[in-house]
């Protein structure tokens, strides 16, 4: 009798992951939140109709959704049909994605970001080198979607060329607002551009921006001034992964790096932090890691976002636990677009299919994976 007692209670417990939280001005529903995904489908850098569906599908009423990385400039691609937000034509273009997503009550940001080296002539313009912190090349020659690649040296970018990418990023996120999003997450993770002035194995600079910690995150933290300043320091996020090693970007001390950004970041009270999991070091590889969040989830004020290798009991514990306030999904919310209430039934999942995630159909491995059947 007490053992079924104890089942009801628990089964009565409030899910942690389906708990509301107030993110700075966002009344929030629950802590699921679609991460952003480089899906592929975006046909010469323009959002497409059928994003409208992608995205709508994964709303929900007071919902949080990231969208896709999003180039600041022509410089800054690296994949193909990966969308921008430079050009009057993409902010149009994503006009009716966010307004789909609107409907629905979901709360929308667009993730901004510039590749750096990660890139090749074919996706520069007029052909040129792609721009990073240095002009070591990278060495890896394939990507992630298993296209082989050949990444040449980059063009090391001069300290005077800084404020102008700085004020990419600026534009990007005043073009973000015109298209209607709820505000920008800065891609500073992943061995992207951002991340190679942080890392101290690719920022081999000697000027202001090189050497130091306070000298390699000043670029960083120049964007982060700059898009707070543009659009309000409650509508931007930023996304960090200082133990991870994506695109080779390693750092010699990643804690330090990681508490020297949060701490920085205080000041501005952003809408949130989003920090990817050490133990997601390689991609797509969840490995056992004598690093954690937990001292970076300590120092952060504000919302704090966790990404990698999170399922259902994991991101509940994180939540309890109080070391997240919010769980960002890829790969369970990409397969499963109504993953909250599948969560908060607790039943199987769609599995999802790798093969099919940096193809450029429309439709398939993109908004064919289907709905729970739930009788009315």
């Amino acid at each position: 009798m007490a053992d079924e007692m104890n089942q009801k209670q628990e089964e009565e417990q409030p899910i942690p992951l389906l708990t509301p939280h107030q993110m700075g001005r966002f009344q929030l529903s629950h802590r699921i939140v679609l991460a952003p995904l480089t899906r592929m489908r975006s046909y010469e850098n323009v959002p497409q109709p059928h994003d409208v569906l992608y995205y709508s599908q994964r709303a929900t009423n007071g919902g949080l959704l990231i969208a896709e990385a999003t180039g600041v400039s022509d410089t800054a691609q690296g994949f193909p049909h990966t969308p921008g937000i430079w050009t009057k034509e993409q902010v149009e273009a994503w006009k009716p994605i966010v307004h789909a997503v609107h409907l629905k009550g979901g709360i929308f940001f667009c993730q901004i970001w510039h590749v750096g080296r990660v890139s090749n002539y074919e996706f520069q313009p007029n052909g040129q080198a792609p721009i990073s912190s240095t002009d070591k090349p990278m060495t890896q020659n394939i990507r992630e979607d298993d296209v082989p690649v050949e990444y040449p040296a980059p063009r090391r970018i001069k300290a005077e060329e800084v404020p102008q990418i700085v004020n990419d990023f600026k534009q990007a996120a005043i073009n973000a607002m015109e298209a209607g999003f709820d505000g920008v997450e800065i891609h500073a993770s992943d061995g992207f551009l951002i991340d190679q002035f942080l890392k101290d194995t690719i920022n081999d600079r000697t000027d202001k921006y090189g050497g130091s910690l306070e000298n390699r995150c000043r670029f960083a933290l120049q964007i982060v001034d700059a898009v707070c300043n543009a659009i309000g320091a409650d509508r931007v996020g930023i996304r960090l992964a200082p133990f991870t090693d994506y695109n080779e970007a390693v750092d010699s001390n990643p804690l330090a790096l990681g508490l020297y950004m949060v701490e920085a970041l205080n000041k501005y009270k952003l809408a949130y932090c989003h920090m990817i999991e050490p133990r997601l070091a390689s991609v797509f590889e969840k490995s056992k890691c004598a690093h954690s969040l937990l001292p970076l989830r300590n120092a952060y004020e504000g919302t704090f976002i966790a990404a990698g290798g999170y399922d259902r009991e994991e991101g509940n514990k994180a939540v309890t636990q109080n070391r997240a306030d919010l769980i960002s999904y890829g790969r369970f919310f990409l397969a499963n677009p109504d993953l909250p209430k599948r969560f908060e039934l607790n039943v199987p999942l769609n599995k999802y299919d790798r093969s099919t995630f940096y193809t450029s159909d429309p439709v398939v491995g993109y908004t064919d994976y289907p709905f729970l059947e739930i009788a009315s």
